[in-house]
């Protein structure tokens, strides 16, 4: 019986991308408010005047099926169940004398509500 050996030939991506200054907030928050062992993960809920709102929450291990990104030694894992909803975003931090905030770039958002809190796809 011949069996086949498949190769993976491609490089894989992040389902999502972290940039430096959201980098820099993880870690800043990460290393005060987490507990040993937990990492952020991201994930989407029906809520929001548009549809669907970012969660953030402190989880101690990875599901199954949900994606981990890794930049620069921050861990961030995606909810299997908001992988379709964030591929290709961008997760961002500003900080303005009138904000302070998580932001995501997401291409496969449809429109977003005024106050930027919710989208949709």
């Amino acid at each position: 019986m011949n069996s086949l050996v498949i190769h993976r030939l491609f490089a894989t991506r992040n389902v999502m991308s972290i940039t430096q200054e959201a980098c820099r907030r993880l870690r800043e928050i990460t290393s005060k408010d987490s507990e040993e062992g937990k990492v952020l993960r991201l994930g989407v809920k029906k809520r929001g005047c548009n549809g669907l709102s970012y969660t953030m929450d402190y989880v101690k291990e990875r599901g199954k099926m949900d994606e981990l990104v890794e930049v620069d030694g921050i861990k961030v894992i995606v909810d299997a169940k908001a992988i379709m909803f964030v591929i290709g975003t961008t997760m961002d931090f500003i900080n303005t004398p009138t904000r302070q905030e998580f932001i995501f770039n997401n291409p496969n958002a449809k429109s977003t509500c005024g106050c930027g809190e919710s989208f949709n796809i």
